[in-house]
């Protein structure tokens, strides 16, 4: 090779490194590009979107409600996890004491019917005599969910059953993770008499210090055997007092959802059916709940975070319940359509314990726990990505008749997928699901554009939708921006598409087992991801009206945009709000062109812009910064019938533009006769 050309060639190289870095250090070109985007602000031109379109899909995965979204401190609470042979699995509790001042086992003694394994506990020690207890006792701890959480002026009840043939001195307290540090501590004593008999003890306890890692301990020094069971430690200060961890509610109530779906996903399936979600072993008095394996994520869950308690955190949060219900069916095993109606039965009983009258059989037990009135279910799908199963159709018409029969009122949702073609079975909505890269996800903005409009079609429930893969990361800003892309699609084509969720809802930094999430969260830390950001765009979406807008731009390909007009229930005021992404890597000029608005109908003052962008697209949050990748809003005075606004690259921008009320002004004419 030739000088010249080994010049050439260095120069290549060069050239593709410097490319490379630019790529991955996020560095942008100058280059701008332009477009035109055109409103018609006339109401009449567009249409109204579903009052459903966005809402909430809740999972039991990475430990989003066991050791999450439910706020019991306590794993493991009844010694059942390890299944109800004994000796069980009593993990996470463990021993405080050496093997020569307690002994520690589990026996099937306990006086709950449905979960009868309980922790016994042989105290060789004693305050006094040959063999002396240490100072602070000797016990068992709970370290809880990878840590509880105690915070000072705090108040937490402790509940337990107790029993034993000797007289009891027991110290509940909650301490540091290696027990150094107590934060709040009391004492139950009570004679042999008194504990006897199972007795529930309970107390409560105001911490005087502030710990995130912190456990639960119950120790003594005084000798004797004493057996313990279904051990629970509350915060009092929950979301509505209902048993909710607060501030990750809050992050759920800011996007206004108006629908949830619960309690799965392949949560509701099962692995095997024996391991399935069964709504009737999750109600009544938590103590009495069996709790159970769930094998498709590996973790086991008390069930304290119920049927009951779903419908109920529905109503809190003003959403409709979405409720999924095992058809059958799980990963590995089914039954046929011959033997599904005790399934079907179930699924009948759980609508009745949601909707029925006080006086009906499962509705009394919803009343006796403190709903006397009704919850709003009128939703309910029949399984979970169970389509492709061999009796799913034959299953499904089993379910569907029984319940249309029963509650006509009630919309039914199928697995199988209706975009692409209709369906051989009657459904009033169908679910569709996407998990897929960014580029995809965008590109997916048109995916129901020229899905047929006429019709009894039924409507699509996008239940599971998200970004995932390498482009994903633990949720990057490109995420965020194929996301966007996509709902600004389906609020363009909600007049076919009733309702969208994002898929997994939660994530325990201790264990995440997919990823991305929405929201992640530790024991005493909280933060959003860019997609649950991005979320919050669309949050007045629902229910508002859609507008005829064009888009037209040198680029279409990295460019969607959606105009909405809606109203402010803080303010009253009436808004149109215009939403774009920007998901190529050059800024973009836009223009925005308003059209049929009455003159001077746009106030100066009180418009905003927000935007949704960071440095980088592969940027993240984390604990560390938890707002490194979150919207800001400014103040937009650019205001008129045309606007210019400026799009960063990797950007969505959402603009409100803050409409006057129309007062026409009216000349009175004087009713003169004309004279001739």
């Amino acid at each position: 090779m030739g000088s010249y050309q080994a010049c050439l060639s260095v120069l290549f190289f060069l050239l593709c490194g410097l490319f490379a870095l630019r790529q991955s250090f996020g560095i942008r070109t100058d280059a701008n590009e332009t477009a035109h985007l055109s409103v018609n602000a006339s109401e009449a031109s567009g249409w109204k979107i579903p009052e459903t379109l966005f809402g909430l899909f809740f999972e039991e995965i990475n430990h989003a409600g066991a050791g999450g979204l439910w706020a019991e401190l306590v794993s493991n609470r009844g010694f059942e996890a390890g299944g109800p042979n004994v000796p069980s699995n009593i993990d996470p509790w463990s021993v405080i004491g050496e093997e020569s001042s307690l002994i520690v086992s589990t026996d099937r003694s306990s006086c709950f019917s449905r979960n009868k394994v309980a922790l016994r506990m042989d105290v060789l020690c004693d305050m006094e005599g040959v063999k002396t207890c240490p100072a602070r006792g000797v016990g068992i701890y709970n370290p809880g969910f990878w840590g509880m959480n105690i915070e000072r002026g705090k108040t937490y009840k402790v509940v337990f059953y107790i029993t034993s043939q000797d007289s009891v001195n027991i110290s509940v307290s909650f301490a540091s993770s290696d027990g150094s540090q107590i934060l709040a501590t009391a004492n139950i004593i009570a004679s042999a008499s008194v504990v006897s008999n199972w007795t529930k003890q309970e107390v409560l306890l105001k911490a005087t210090g502030t710990n995130p890692n912190s456990r639960l301990q119950l120790t003594t020094t005084r000798k004797g055997v004493i057996w313990f069971d279904q051990v629970s430690a509350m915060p009092l200060d929950t979301y509505m007092g209902h048993g909710f961890r607060k501030e990750l509610v809050e992050m759920l109530a800011s996007l206004k959802p108006r629908f949830l779906r619960f309690p799965g996903g392949c949560f509701v399936e099962g692995e095997w059916l024996r391991n399935a979600f069964r709504w009737r072993e999750t109600i009544g008095p938590w103590e009495e709940r069996p709790g159970h394996f769930g094998d498709v994520w590996m973790y086991w869950t008390d069930d304290g975070l119920g049927y009951f308690e779903f419908l109920q955190l529905s109503e809190d949060l003003g959403a409709l319940p979405i409720w999924v219900f095992n058809n059958g069916i799980s990963h590995n095993d089914q039954v046929n359509p011959a033997t599904v109606l005790p399934f079907v039965q179930e699924a009948l009983d759980g609508i009745e314990f949601a909707r029925g009258d006080p006086g009906s059989k499962w509705g009394s037990l919803r009343a006796a726990m403190g709903h006397p009135e009704p919850f709003d279910l009128k939703h309910v799908a029949i399984g979970n990505e169970d389509c492709w199963k061999s009796n799913y159709k034959g299953n499904y018409l089993k379910f569907y008749n029984a319940i249309n029969k029963t509650y006509p009122d009630i919309k039914i949702i199928t697995n199988c997928d209706g975009s692409s073609g209709p369906l051989d079975h009657p459904a009033d909505l169908y679910d569709f699901h996407v998990y897929t890269s960014a580029n995809n996800m965008f590109s997916m903005a048109h995916q129901f554009d020229h899905t047929p409009r006429t019709g009894s079609k039924p409507k699509a429930f996008v239940s599971e939708y998200a970004v995932t893969g390498s482009d994903a990361g633990s949720g990057s800003l490109l995420a965020a921006l194929g996301e966007a892309g996509f709902l600004i699609g389906l609020e363009r084509n909600s007049d076919i598409i009733d309702m969208a969720s994002y898929a997994p809802l939660f994530v325990n930094s201790n264990d995440r087992r997919w990823s991305p999430d929405a929201i992640v969260f530790n024991s005493w830390q909280q933060y959003g991801t860019p997609s649950y950001w991005m979320q919050q765009f669309f949050a007045e979406s629902s229910g508002a009206t859609i507008l005829s807008s064009t888009l037209q731009a040198s680029s279409p390909n990295s460019l969607i945009a959606s105009a909405i007009t809606w109203k402010n229930t803080n303010d009253n005021n009436n808004y149109i709000r215009v939403k774009i992404v920007n998901f190529g890597g050059n800024t973009v000029n836009l223009k925005i062109s308003v059209n049929g608005l009455d003159p001077n109908s746009i106030r100066l003052f009180g418009s905003t812009k927000t935007v949704l962008t960071s440095k980088y697209v592969m940027d993240e949050n984390s604990f560390r910064e938890p707002k490194k990748v979150v919207p800001i809003q400014s103040l937009f005075k650019n205001i008129g019938e045309n606007m210019d606004v400026v799009l960063a690259p990797h950007s969505f921008t959402s603009i409100d533009l803050l409409k006057k009320p129309y007062n026409p002004v009216i000349t009175q004419v004087s009713d003169v006769k004309a004279s001739v």
